[in-house]
């Protein structure tokens, strides 16, 4: 989308860039476009400093357009989502920007059954957020409180597994932000023991969580626990450490919890959702388990449809973004949290024993700065289709070369993935310097 609407939503620098009048327009917008006829909106929002101020423009929007403001306060982007469809409001507008930087903030609109717009209806919000202005007629909307939706939540989660963690020393790391308000509680819950890091709820996600673990994996041996847990700021990410500090991401979770769920026969269809990003060896993986696997596009809202269309029950991302579609309309930390537990517990084996049953294939990443003229170019480029092709037969059954373009700058991704790293790593460096050199781009000096 080439608008305010990105992929995960609006998101920018607080304030100087998502302004106030900006936070204005889209409340008027979303409520003209859901609630013309009036209804109610709930709005959430994550622990970061300037989530009240947005919060506060939003709801000028809406209630300046007719329509009611529910105000749920800060909470797990999950747990806003889960309330809206029990709730009976029109949808939902979550303030929050999961795993950026303390400055930046977002804005993200939810349906009535809670789960992420469609770029469509994104796209008309954005078109129509100028012109959405107040009728001479008034009707003003009202804001209303409601101070249970962590409680809500908390009893959602618990009722969620019958896991039982008694005696289990867990490191939990809540990244400053709104999983701070009800994670402790969650998990304390099933009996476990915690050591807790990032309890702060200043949003000062940059310095800890789901995105910078090198804290958490020393962390979790120096304090002899079986695993840890970081979430993102929003609550809705979850990236685990065993109990030797090595990380396990996404694709392990993805791995772990589908063979878990199919033992169980709560895998439907004997099929996960995953994305062009997931790691060769969670393929390898699902394969050796009888796991089907459904592709769907990039983000959170591609996997949703996918899984819906086909009737899926578990879909996850590397980054640590499962989507567990029978309990939480949008993805959830915590509930992934849960379930990671629930198969390593079921298990009876430690987390990193586990978690080797899930032999990620070494992969190399490397972007090259093309430029927005540049957009789509190389696609047509028959050097570089060419010597992508003749890397792609070399490497067969046995690896993969993705590239893919992204960002409104253009950035071109590329990624190699194959059992032999140098050979990897050589077919990367071959790749972008025959993007460069078919573009005629300069190479970036090394620092």
């Amino acid at each position: 989308m080439g608008g305010i609407f990105g992929k995960d939503g609006i998101k920018a620098v607080a304030i100087t860039e998502l302004t106030c009048e900006v936070a204005l327009q889209v409340g008027r917008a979303v409520a003209a476009f859901f609630a013309g006829n009036g209804g109610k909106i709930l709005v959430g929002r994550d622990t970061r400093s300037s989530s009240t101020v947005l919060e506060a423009a939003v709801c000028a929007g809406i209630t300046s357009m007719g329509a009611d403001a529910q105000l749920i306060g800060a909470v797990p982007t999950p747990a806003l989502t889960g309330l809206i469809p029990r709730h009976g409001a029109v949808c939902g507008i979550m303030i929050a920007a999961s795993a950026s930087a303390a400055e930046v903030n977002g804005i993200r609109v939810y349906g009535s059954d809670g789960r992420r717009i469609t770029d469509e209806e994104e796209d008309h919000i954005e078109q129509i957020m100028p012109g959405a202005v107040p009728s001479v007629r008034r009707k003003y909307g009202s804001i209303f409180r409601y101070d249970c939706a962590c409680e809500d939540y908390i009893n959602r989660m618990i009722s969620s597994t019958s896991l039982d963690l008694s005696g289990m020393r867990i490191a939990v790391d809540m990244a400053n932000g709104a999983a701070a308000l009800t994670a402790l509680r969650i998990f304390r819950k099933f009996g476990a023991e915690l050591v807790v890091t990032g309890s702060g709820q200043d949003g000062a996600v940059n310095a800890s969580g789901c995105t910078h673990m090198e804290q958490m994996c020393s962390f979790v041996t120096e304090n002899g626990c079986a695993c840890g847990i970081s979430f993102d700021g929003g609550g809705e990410r979850c990236v685990a450490v065993d109990e030797c500090g090595n990380i396990v991401d996404g694709d392990v979770i993805t791995g772990l919890c589908a063979r878990d769920m199919l033992e169980k026969g709560l895998l439907r269809n004997e099929t996960i959702v995953v994305t062009q990003a997931n790691n060769l060896g969670l393929r390898r993986f699902a394969a050796d388990n009888g796991i089907g696997l459904s592709q769907a596009s990039m983000g959170e809202r591609s996997m949703i449809r996918r899984m819906t269309e086909e009737g899926l029950s578990l879909g996850g991302a590397p980054s640590g973004m499962l989507l567990f579609p029978d309990i939480s309309p949008s993805a959830d930390g915590q509930l992934t949290a849960l379930k990671l537990l629930e198969a390593l517990a079921d298990s009876g084996r430690t987390l990193s024993d586990l978690a080797s049953d899930v032999q990620k294939v070494p992969r190399v990443v490397v972007n090259v700065l093309v430029g927005s003229h540049n957009r789509e170019v190389w696609k047509n480029d028959r050097a570089i289709t060419g010597v992508i092709q003749e890397f792609e037969e070399i490497l067969g059954i046995d690896g993969r070369v993705i590239v893919r373009e992204f960002g409104k700058d253009t950035v071109i991704r590329i990624i190699v993935e194959g059992d032999d790293y140098n050979t990897i790593t050589q077919m990367a460096d071959k790749i972008a310097e025959t993007i460069r050199e078919q573009l005629g781009l300069e190479v970036p000096e090394e620092n």
